[in-house]
């Protein structure tokens, strides 16, 4: 206003109305703060998103649903990871994977191992990842692969109870065609020594079966002939910690001075008593095992039926989207 009295009346009229009686008024200027303020039905459609639709959640219990196994499926994803690279480690380490030449899988243990971290980690990220983003497709390829893994687990399951008898039958024959492989194989070795290190033993009957091993028996003209194992000697700390110890050369031989510093009596019925007390607890831990598996089965069926109802009613109609507002009905 000062300006444009400064310029002598310059500036160019308000914009005026005129009334009934022919007066006129100006225009009321509108607030900025008033201008950019919504009315409350524009400002739900406005959070509500593009297309109209007001943004739904789900449920408290089912968002404690989905943040409870997001939480479980991302544990064993790493476990799984854990095992998959432990047992890619071993198979690089050992040049199995380098002497299959591509032709065929390696024949090891640690494949096993490697696959069935493979199969745990990817069935547990799809479980994270479909219940951290709310997908029912990955929560769906989740439960299959939770089915399977049952499924197979009852299997082996019912396979050991079955053959529980004949697999204790055949424990001394498989020991002791070990004992004449010892030399054969890495993994067959340090097994066998694990066996005759943690039951302190030596043999299968006794320590006179390394007599079928072509290394250790008498008739050999190498250095172990006659001999035993490091893992067959009594340790003189007690602490089964013997290493390369060479105690064990000539224990086969007719001296008893050498026979009292190694383990004379066999691994059969000490392993049979060792199965025997630790079967309890694997079945413990299997159960275990399947009934977590279940539990999430369950919490990952009943978070694909929340988001299965949020979509039924986010696709149904809503007053929300047929309301018109204030401003809408003054333009009609």
């Amino acid at each position: 206003a000062l300006a444009c009295a400064g310029l002598a009346g310059r500036c160019p009229p308000l914009p005026t109305k005129e009334d009934a009686s022919g007066q006129e008024e100006a225009l009321p200027v509108s607030s900025p703060l008033t201008a950019s303020r919504q009315a409350p039905q524009e400002d739900q459609l406005w959070r509500a998103g593009l297309g109209g639709d007001r943004a739904s959640s789900l449920p408290l219990g089912s968002s404690c649903l989905k943040y409870l196994i997001f939480l479980f499926n991302f544990l064993f994803s790493l476990l799984g990871a854990l095992a998959l690279a432990f047992g890619l480690w071993g198979l690089a380490v050992k040049g199995s994977l380098r002497g299959s030449g591509g032709a065929a899988l390696p024949e090891d243990a640690l494949l096993g191992l490697a696959l069935g971290g493979l199969a745990v980690s990817a069935v547990s990220l799809a479980g994270c990842l479909g219940a951290f983003c709310e997908n029912a497709c990955l929560l769906r390829c989740f439960s299959g692969g939770l089915i399977a893994f049952l499924a197979l687990e009852a299997v082996v399951g019912s396979l050991l109870v079955a053959l529980w008898g004949p697999l204790q039958d055949g424990l001394e024959p498989t020991l002791r065609a070990a004992i004449t492989h010892y030399q054969d194989d890495a993994d067959l070795r340090f097994l066998i020594d694990q066996v005759q290190l943690g039951l302190q033993c030596c043999g299968v009957s006794s320590y006179r079966d390394w007599t079928r091993n072509p290394s250790f028996n008498c008739s050999s003209a190498g250095a172990q002939a006659c001999g035993l194992p490091a893992s067959c000697c009594i340790s003189p700390r007690g602490d089964g910690v013997v290493g390369h110890d060479p105690c064990g050369f000539g224990a086969l031989g007719p001296d008893e001075a050498v026979q009292r510093r190694v383990h004379l009596e066999g691994c059969g019925l000490a392993l049979r008593g060792w199965l025997r007390a630790n079967v309890r607890a694997a079945g413990a831990w299997a159960i275990a095992t399947v009934v977590v598996q279940g539990l999430e089965l369950l919490l990952a069926a009943r978070l694909v039926r929340a988001l299965a109802v949020r979509q039924g009613v986010a696709g149904s109609p809503r007053t929300v989207g047929t309301e018109r507002s204030p401003a809408k009905l003054a333009q009609g």
